[in-house]
């Protein structure tokens, strides 16, 4: 542990001639030369945009985890980290044969009273307006990936009748007696504090555990300030795709670095994207193109670095 602690990948015992051990060691290389491979290539890159370590390193457990395992995945972490977007590549690099698509579905907008449709679909006639039959989140996942956004919100009642289809992989639609299958991966996200949430008896301790066989947690904006000018550039080629991102004015730069942001990612897209509305032309963005609103306090402090704060106005 104290090898670990002190920045050593791994550590295993080794005596002359143990031929089992130099084929871990093989295997273990191999498999970080993999992931390397796929952090390094241009997609991913593109999907999930960041240099900094933290950053990096929830990449390379997410890439592992999608590649190599099949695992249920539970993805932790603040409002606007990007939880549905590493979803999103985690199914992309499932590498089973034959995959279908991503299922999303939003615990936060189901409504008790449809939550068993929701899920399990219904038959026709199955309840009042059941006009026809419908497939649920489970049937539609088949051979697939299923994504619960906002788990954390489902209340322990409709917890308890999830767990036999993550389980089994077997259900039946409102109104049916027939037993169905199943087969996908599960992977939800939730911004909650799940550990708060399984003290008190609001979450299951057994649907937790069949959601997170691997748990991922995202870091907030405020834990990778490096990453914020990459993103930053990153969304304004997405708002222009025909040119190259602009130039950035020191003052704004140090703006978008100094700022806080509470929904995180989603958060710097939004101030980017109005700043980019404002910006004309393919020269530098200026500290004309921040909407007034956007404006550094008059007596807060310049943000840690700044080159250029309180520089006048042209």
């Amino acid at each position: 542990w104290a090898l670990l602690r002190a920045g050593a990948s791994d550590a295993c015992s080794w005596r002359d001639g143990d031929a089992a051990a130099a084929r871990h060691v093989a295997e273990r290389l191999r498999r970080w030369q993999a992931i390397d491979d796929l952090l390094a290539c241009r997609h991913v890159q593109d999907f999930l945009v960041g240099d900094s370590p933290v950053w990096q390193a929830t990449l390379r457990d997410a890439v592992e985890v999608a590649r190599f395992t099949g695992a249920s995945v539970l993805i932790t972490g603040e409002s606007g980290t990007g939880k549905e977007r590493v979803a999103q590549l985690i199914h992309e690099l499932d590498p089973r044969r034959g995959k279908k698509k991503l299922v999303v579905l939003d615990c936060s907008t189901v409504v008790p009273s449809l939550s068993g449709s929701e899920f399990f679909g219904h038959e026709k006639g199955a309840f009042t307006g059941a006009a026809a039959a419908r497939a649920g989140a489970f049937e539609l996942a088949d051979g697939g990936t299923l994504f619960l956004d906002e788990v954390g919100e489902l209340p322990a009642p409709l917890q308890a009748e999830l767990l036999r289809v993550i389980q089994e992989g077997t259900f039946k639609r409102v109104g049916s007696n027939l037993w169905r299958k199943s087969s996908f991966r599960l992977v939800c996200a939730t911004n909650r504090d799940l550990i708060s949430a399984r003290a008190d008896g609001s979450f299951r301790d057994d649907f937790y555990y069949r959601i997170a066989e691997c748990t991922l947690h995202l870091p907030s904006l405020r834990e990778r300030t490096g990453d914020i000018i990459p993103l930053a550039r990153h969304f304004f080629r997405q708002a222009s795709p025909e040119d190259e991102p602009p130039e950035l004015e020191d003052a704004v730069r140090d703006l978008l670095v100094g700022r806080s942001y509470p929904g995180n990612v989603r958060d710097l897209r939004s101030l980017v994207l109005r700043i980019g509305h404002r910006h004309l032309g393919n020269g530098v963005v200026t500290v004309g193109d921040v909407p007034d609103h956007e404006w550094p306090a008059p007596d807060s402090a310049p943000p840690a670095g700044c080159t250029s704060c309180g520089a006048p106005r042209a």
